[in-house]
């Protein structure tokens, strides 16, 4: 999941793979990683997408597709949920960093759902 995030998520494939069936799969994900297959995507495309909002040469909308999602409005209010600004406003408040993007994409971990208060750096 975590190098195939643009991709669409197939519960049952991947509970396959683990050899359990889809709901228990998703139960023992759950317990392991403190997150739903489904939500544990959501915040790895989030945090993808946290450091491609940094480069200011590539648009909203192509960064939504690079991370996975096929509609700019589920991206925009799934970036809100998780991060608490939309694509847009968190890159206004952020600013390119010199250093290479698994560096970024570390110091930008999505950790939790609840919106942040204060400014992204």
């Amino acid at each position: 999941m975590d190098r195939d995030f643009a991709r669409p998520l197939d519960v049952a494939a991947l509970a396959r793979i683990a050899l359990m069936s889809p709901s228990h799969f998703t139960r023992s994900f759950r317990a392991t990683f403190g997150a739903t297959p489904h939500r544990y995507l959501q915040r790895r495309r989030i945090e993808r997408a946290t450091a491609l909002l940094r480069s200011p040469s590539i648009t909203v909308t192509d960064v939504a597709a690079r991370v996975g999602f096929d509609s700019l409005g589920t991206f925009s209010r799934t970036f809100r949920a998780v991060v608490g600004f939309s694509p847009t406003e968190y890159r206004e408040r952020t600013r390119p960093v010199a250093a290479p993007s698994c560096f970024v994409r570390a110091w930008t971990r999505v950790v939790s759902d609840k919106p942040s208060s204060s400014t992204p750096g």
